[in-house]
């Protein structure tokens, strides 16, 4: 019994939590049921970057010294790899099993802007796709935590459409090199004075356009404290993950920046999103599901519990969609402010990408200054591309539909929201059954345009709500 006592308490020293944090306080009163979630555990071990050559300099590529520094941890049993203050260029990192990755305060992680470095290569052959910055697939027990930054130098990457920026923008940006198209409407870094090309034309470029950090089929994930900005495309990507917990994270990039989502949760299970700001291009926090028979086939987004979080510049505060065929069940979203977003709630989809919502709770929701709707439900979106001709493909209804969104068991209530265009808007499909079992209750809007812009196709409950706008 004496030799099973040390040996226990040896592991205890070994190995300890990231974080000390009891997340089942917020788990108190939920109006449904859904696990709590736990932080991963990692061993105790610790090393430094700088142990295996790595240069803060903001030149020296440190790709090499991640790597081996990961590789060192591995080999132990896993551990936490700190990064210190400085400015540490680098191409992928990849992170195993039991593995911490702690930025100090004032540590800036830069992916490098020669795009070759995210080409991965297997057997001498090249993907034909980018790999995001920092990536972890089927593992377990693995954070990225601190005071730092993880800066994906978007710049180099994303189109510009001229109608999105100043004349000193663009001036800026026509300064990298790069080219222009359709009439000077719409830039590419596509032969940038400094860097090289990693395809054949600034479209085909375009196509390769990586996140910043995704992180898929993995279990035990915390992401805490860190600041996540300006990536090539999204920025937080867990997908088909369980346990997952994002606490603390600053995630922005431009308003303007190409596809610029924030957080996207793609088909995982229980999952908590607490106390984060957000200022992005693109969604803030968005429920993805995927979209077909494949969505389908990864199941929903389950058991996600948001909360006390805020989000600035976004196309949305919270998002369902566009693509959810894996469908959404048991979310709660709660004492969350949006201010300046284009819409508060935003409920999107379309054909061939929608599935089905169960259980979806929203309440005591505080927004300002929403540029159009406060509430949106649409289901004939179709993803806008990074060009801007005027002859976007147009949503068609088609007799038996095949995964055609279905919107319903949605329960809003407790929402104030100062300024919007319109307070609710929803719209379904003609003799499709898309938007119903929908109720808003104990809520007050201050419009500019509308109060409610609703239509026969959409069954909307609305109850104890206040609509107020200027006197005519």
């Amino acid at each position: 019994m004496k030799k099973t006592a040390i040996v226990c308490m040896l592991f205890l020293l070994l190995a300890g939590s990231v974080s000390a944090k009891d997340y089942s306080t917020y788990y108190q009163n939920l109006p449904t049921a859904m696990p709590t979630v736990s932080a991963p555990t990692i061993p105790a071990n610790t090393v430094n970057i700088k142990d295996f050559g790595g240069i803060g300099d903001g030149i020296t590529l440190n790709t090499e010294a991640f790597k081996k520094a990961i590789s060192a941890l591995n080999k132990q049993g896993g551990g936490k790899l700190v990064v210190p203050a400085g400015i540490w260029m680098t191409g992928l990192i990849s992170l195993k099993d039991n593995i911490e990755l702690h930025l100090e305060k004032n540590a800036i992680v830069m992916a490098s802007p020669e795009k070759s470095l995210f080409i991965k290569e297997k057997d001498g052959k090249k993907d034909d796709k980018c790999t995001p910055l920092i990536s972890a697939s089927k593992r377990k027990n693995i954070a990225i935590t601190g005071e730092g930054v993880i800066d994906g130098n978007g710049a180099y990457w994303r189109p510009v459409k001229r109608a999105k920026v100043s004349d000193t923008e663009w001036k800026t940006f026509k300064e990298m090199g790069g080219t222009e198209t359709e009439g000077g409407k719409l830039w590419f870094p596509f032969n940038l004075k400094h860097y090289d090309n990693i395809a054949e034309t600034p479209e085909a470029q375009e196509k390769m356009r990586t996140h910043l950090i995704r992180l898929t089929d993995c279990e035990n994930v915390l992401v805490e404290g860190v600041t996540i900005q300006n990536s090539p495309k999204f920025h937080l990507i867990p997908t088909r993950c369980k346990n997952v917990i994002v606490d603390g994270v600053t995630i922005r990039c431009p308003w303007n920046a190409q596809n610029g989502d924030a957080l996207d949760i793609s088909s995982c299970k229980d999952v908590l999103i607490i106390n984060n700001t957000i200022d992005a291009g693109d969604d803030g926090i968005c429920m993805k599901g995927g979209a077909g028979k494949k969505g389908a086939e990864y199941g929903p987004c389950e058991n996600i519990l948001i909360e006390n979080n805020a989000v600035f510049h976004a196309h949305g505060g919270f998002v369902i969609g566009s693509e959810f065929s894996g469908g959404m069940k048991n979310i709660v979203v709660r004492n969350n402010r949006f201010c300046g977003t284009d819409t508060g709630l935003r409920f999107k989809s379309g054909i061939g990408r929608g599935g089905k919502t169960e259980n979806i709770y929203i309440s005591d929701i505080f927004m300002t200054d929403i540029k159009d709707e406060a509430i949106i439900f649409e289901c004939t979106y179709i993803d806008k591309k990074y060009s801007v001709k005027d002859d976007e493909k147009k949503t068609t209804v088609a007799k038996d539909a095949p995964f055609a969104p279905d919107f319903s068991d949605i329960h809003i209530s407790n929402v104030t929201c100062r300024g919007a265009k319109t307070a609710i808007s929803a719209h379904g499909l003609p003799g499709l059954k898309c938007v119903y079992d929908i109720t808003i209750d104990n809520s007050t809007f201050f419009y500019t345009k509308k109060d409610i812009d609703t239509d026969e196709t959409a069954d909307v409950k609305i109850t104890n709500t206040k609509f107020y706008t200027f006197e005519k």
